[in-house]
């Protein structure tokens, strides 16, 4: 039996997690204003979704180079070619003169944001020990949540001060603009990392045959994966959808997303004490249950003489629920990739969240345009019941309360 490797994530934070947080900021900051400035030009309620979705789409289609342009050069370099990236998308966005426009780069922050995200995940699946994995992935988890805590505040005061919405879109190119400065200047916790821990090197295998020599966990688990993306993109949309449709104005929509954003944000390392020390399974089937109940409730409260005190109760249960599921698709990636070169398998298993993550938005849009908004809330409160269902079938199946190092393919 061999001993892990010392390891102290305070060590690496800094230059492990201050890129993700500054990358995280600009992008919850103006995410949640998409529908408002689609709305601004013109676009329908259906249409906004639509281009709201876009994030999702773009990074279900940046999941399929990702794995294979990290393996080949590098975690640190895959995120500063992702923070210029997104940096000419958010610039499209800023001069976008119709719907269309602004579609092709919100597409484009989606693209940058599946590189930068893989690239980091990459990173703590081969350098952190498995003892600590759930915890360190939950803490990358929760570094996200905090980006989508402080934006929405940090938005809102822009449009105070500014009266512009689109000016919110600034503050993501500032903050990848630091982000791709903390990359370059701090050092390199990849080469730290390897200097005590020799990790392999692998040639670069295509997402098709990656997903092909593990169809039968992404097929099972990953399906599994794909509902917990979809219920989480599903509130990602939904939310600003449903401001916008009971007639919530801009800063408070930020306002209210915002400290949504902070109790997600408080539970990610309580998610993974939870799942280090009991398993997986006692977040993922709570915070399933959860994301789908809250739906389900939303679904009957749009026409309420309060609908704006629902509308405000129900985000914050539907943070609740989301925030214990802290870092969860992470670390079942990582209990289930390959000791060498875990970047393609991960980008596959991104893949499968993300396709459900793509999808939900797409399908809440079509249902808002031939149904009504409401329905669209509680057809996905449906389908976050049976994700839940999937997670209790295949968890201990393939990620046990004890990973293993080395998973069998499958």
């Amino acid at each position: 039996m061999s001993t892990e490797r010392p390891f102290s994530l305070r060590g690496v934070a800094l230059a492990a997690f201050l890129p993700t947080l500054l990358f995280s900021i600009g992008e919850g900051a103006m995410i949640p204003l998409i529908p408002l400035v689609a709305d601004s030009l013109g676009a329908s309620l259906a249409l906004a979704g639509f281009i709201a979705a876009m994030v999702m789409v773009g990074e279900l289609v940046g999941d399929i180079p990702s794995g294979a342009v990290v393996s080949r050069i590098g975690e640190r370099n895959s995120m500063i070619g992702a923070s210029l990236l997104a940096i000419i998308a958010v610039l499209v966005c800023i001069v976008a003169p119709n719907p269309i426009v602004l579609t092709v780069g919100i597409f484009l922050i989606g693209l940058a944001t599946a590189i930068f995200a893989l690239a980091r995940h990459a990173f703590m699946t081969s350098y952190v020990p498995v003892a600590y994995r759930a915890r360190a992935l939950s803490t990358l988890g929760g570094v996200f949540r905090a980006g989508w805590f402080v934006g929405p505040f940090l938005a809102a005061g822009v449009i105070h001060l500014t009266g512009s919405t689109t000016a919110v879109f600034w503050v993501f190119i500032v903050c990848c603009v630091a982000a791709a400065l903390v990359l370059m200047l701090l050092p390199d916790p990849t080469v730290t990392f390897a200097a005590k821990t020799r990790v392999a090197a692998v040639p670069a295998a295509g997402l098709f045959a990656t997903i092909w020599t593990y169809r039968g966990v992404l097929l099972r688990l990953g399906t599994g994966a794909g509902l917990v993306g979809a219920m989480r993109a599903t509130r990602t949309v939904m939310l600003p959808l449903w401001a916008v449709s009971i007639g919530i104005n801009e800063p408070d929509t930020a306002l209210i997303i915002g400290i949504a954003g902070g109790i997600d944000f408080a539970l990610f390392y309580a998610s993974g004490q939870i799942m280090d020390r009991f398993g997986r399974m006692w977040t993922a089937i709570p915070s399933m249950i959860g994301l789908g109940v809250g739906m389900l409730a939303l679904a009957f409260t749009h026409d309420l003489p309060d609908n704006v005190g629902w509308f405000i109760a129900v985000a914050m249960f539907l943070s609740l629920a989301n925030g214990i599921g802290s870092g969860l698709l992470m670390t079942l990636g990582a209990d289930l990739a390959p000791v060498t070169g875990p970047a393609p398998f991960l980008g596959a298993w991104r893949f499968t969240a993300d396709f459900g993550s793509a999808a939900a938005p797409l399908a809440v849009a079509g249902m808002i345009a031939a149904l009504s908004l409401s329905v669209a809330s509680g057809v996905m409160g449906v389908v976050g019941l049976i994700g839940a269902g999937v997670l209790w079938r295949y968890i201990p199946r393939y990620a046990p309360r004890h990973p293993r190092i080395t998973p069998r393919e499958r």
